[in-house]
């Protein structure tokens, strides 16, 4: 799509959808009754993840689908191996359609092989964060009751110790690891090599997931854990509907985009070349699983998987491999700025962002250095199975903090958090989600599902922002104290938990600092007893305190000590806007980001 100085979209978004999902269009909306309420749903949407997998090897077979450093597989590699994992899920460890298979792990393509294998059968994904530390491992596990869980190597070094109680408050008949020979353990007690399991089973054949009854649209899905105000995660069960509902709405974003620029919607050819994506995010968040995998597995893209992020590898990736797609939270986008690929010929058609708030100036910064590259931007929760919303070329050039349009299936409210009354366009209020891809439940939480879902169907989503006179949604901030780093969700609770085990720790509030590339820091205001005020607690020491309990994204850069009380309001609440406000400007006195990041580190 051409980008003109003053843009003049060719037809209004309503104008776009009333096109796109109009009767005899592959994206046609009807209404259905979905649970106890009249929803939109996209008519022609598979009825489940079983289907929508078979459905792309039909189509697909023969094209590469994930690459991995050597490893290239095609659709039908990974269906064959989808295939006997399933096998051996049913036959030797009794996975049926609705038990739970967890995936713990890093991009390795083992991870989709699982993925697909457990929806073959029916059986509800839940997909892990493989960055928690051992005791929320254990937790989301053991809470979910898993029946067969799965780790690569260096998740299976963390929970070791444990794996005899974890299988044993989970209910799981099987703890599995990938490329075990990865590690130097040559046991693994209580755990079983992935490799030698699929090699040692002497089934017959690899259908068995056939024998499972058909999967119909309200039926369980999937569970991804968001962070609550608790301090332990919550883990969101959706339906094979909700989960459809959002491959679709990801799909009609790029179609729409056209349309609003005047130009014709490009047709997928499937014996065409693939569109390759390189995929930065772990595939255990909504952003990379629901928002990249799908649409790729949908269309047939070729994916390529990165162990770890590595910007220089990155680099390497797209200029070698021809890769068409990039991006992932804002921090990638930047890391890639900074290298010479804004001067390499390269084959990149777009950048899309999501999963944390980018800086306002990042469009333009994108722009000048790949000045032929479409730039989109997405908002969405875990709740939401990711995107209810997306901006796309010309529109997010000229609205570089808007976070997009709404799905055509999705309604949006802003209220006022107190009135519970709609507020108009323009005003600030909390941002109120409806729609069929939303989640069906939080998975055995009933009153924090109470909390978050009005019982009309309305999403509390604790985001503050405002729509403007044309429908756009803009995020201004955030109710919950949930710090954003990198596209991970911090629960400040689990971080001021993590100081407060030290027993000379008073009282202490997490909150984030500014940073070009995460978006968000962590840091925290600590208050010690009063045996130990005077400068007797060092900020090195609590730093490396939370170091040995939190998740790496989760560890504080600076942490202020101070031996008077927290301020509160009068309802006992810590005034977390004053502490933001604290940490800011000391932050900001350190020298800020990389500067007062490298001091912070000379302490330890």
């Amino acid at each position: 799509m051409s980008e003109t100085s003053l843009w003049k979209p060719a037809r209004s978004i309503p104008e776009c959808n009333a096109i796109l999902t109009g009767p005899g269009t592959p994206f046609e909306i009807e209404t259905a009754l979905v649970g106890d309420r009249v929803q939109r749903v996209f008519k022609h949407a598979p009825p489940s993840m079983r289907a929508l997998w078979l459905n792309s090897i039909s189509m697909y077979g023969s094209k590469t689908y994930i690459q991995f450093e050597s490893e290239r597989l095609s659709f039908s590699d990974v269906h064959s191996r989808a295939c006997r994992a399933a096998s051996v899920f049913r036959e030797v460890y009794g996975v049926r359609k609705g038990d739970r298979v967890a995936i713990v792990m890093r991009n390795y393509p083992e991870w989709i092989i699982i993925f697909w294998a457990a929806h073959l059968l029916g059986a509800v994904v839940v997909c892990v964060n493989a960055w928690l530390p051992a005791k929320v491992l254990h937790y989301c596990i053991a809470h979910t009751n898993s029946k067969v869980v799965v780790f690569d190597c260096d998740r299976a070094e963390v929970i070791y110790r444990g794996v005899e109680d974890l299988k044993r408050e989970a209910g799981a008949n099987a703890v599995l690891v990938v490329r075990a020979h990865e590690s130097n353990r040559k046991t693994w007690n209580g755990m079983q090599s992935w490799e030698e399991v699929m090699k040692r089973y002497e089934g017959k054949g690899d259908m068995a997931w056939k024998k499972e009854p058909e999967c119909l649209p309200e039926d369980n899905c999937s569970i991804f854990f968001t962070s609550g105000t608790t301090g332990l995660p919550k883990g969101a069960l959706s339906t094979q509907r909700a989960v459809m509902m959002a491959l679709f709405n990801n799909l009609v974003g790029y179609p729409r985009a056209f349309l609003r620029a005047g130009q014709p919607i490009p047709v997928v050819d499937p014996s065409a070349p693939s569109k390759i994506g390189l995929i930065s995010i772990p595939l255990f968040h909504v952003t990379a699983c629901l928002s990249s995998l799908l649409p790729n597995t949908a269309t047939g893209g070729h994916m390529i998987l990165m162990r770890k992020w590595d910007v220089k590898e990155a680099v390497r990736l797209i200029v070698s491999e021809k890769v068409t797609h990039a991006g992932g939270v804002p921090s990638v986008v930047l890391d890639l700025l900074e290298t010479t690929l804004k001067s390499t010929p390269n084959s990149l058609e777009s950048f899309g962002f999501g999963g944390a708030p980018p800086p306002a100036q990042l469009t333009n910064i994108s722009r000048k250095a790949f000045p032929n590259v479409q730039l989109m931007q997405g908002y969405g929760m875990t709740e939401t199975n990711s995107g209810v919303a997306t901006i796309f070329g010309p529109d997010y050039v000229h609205r570089p903090t808007s976070t997009g349009y709404i799905f055509p299936t999705n309604d949006v409210l802003i209220m006022d958090p107190k009135r519970l009354a709609a507020l108009p366009a323009g005003q600030i209020g909390e941002i109120w989600l409806r729609g069929s891809n939303l989640m069906k439940e939080y998975w055995r939480n009933p009153e924090a599902t109470a909390q978050a879902i009005t019982r009309d169907g309305w999403l509390r989503t604790g985001d503050l922002g405002f729509l403007d006179e044309e429908g756009f949604l803009y995020l201004r901030d955030r109710v919950k104290d949930i710090i954003i780093r990198g596209g991970e969700n911090v629960d400040s609770t689990t971080v001021e938990q993590a100081l407060l085990d030290d027993p000379r720790i008073m009282e202490c509030a997490a909150v984030g600092v500014p940073d070009k590339r995460l978006g968000e820091l962590v840091a925290a205001i600590a208050v010690p007893r009063s045996a130990w005020t005077g400068g007797k607690v060092k900020e090195a020491e609590l730093i490396e305190i939370a170091n040995k309990s939190l998740p790496g994204f989760a560890v504080p850069v600076m942490v202020i000590v101070q031996d008077e009380p927290l301020d509160r309001n009068p309802g006992g609440k810590v005034l977390k806007k004053e502490y933001r406000a604290l940490a800011k400007k000391e932050w900001e006195r350190r020298g800020g980001g990389e500067k007062a990041k490298a001091k912070a580190k000379a302490k330890l």
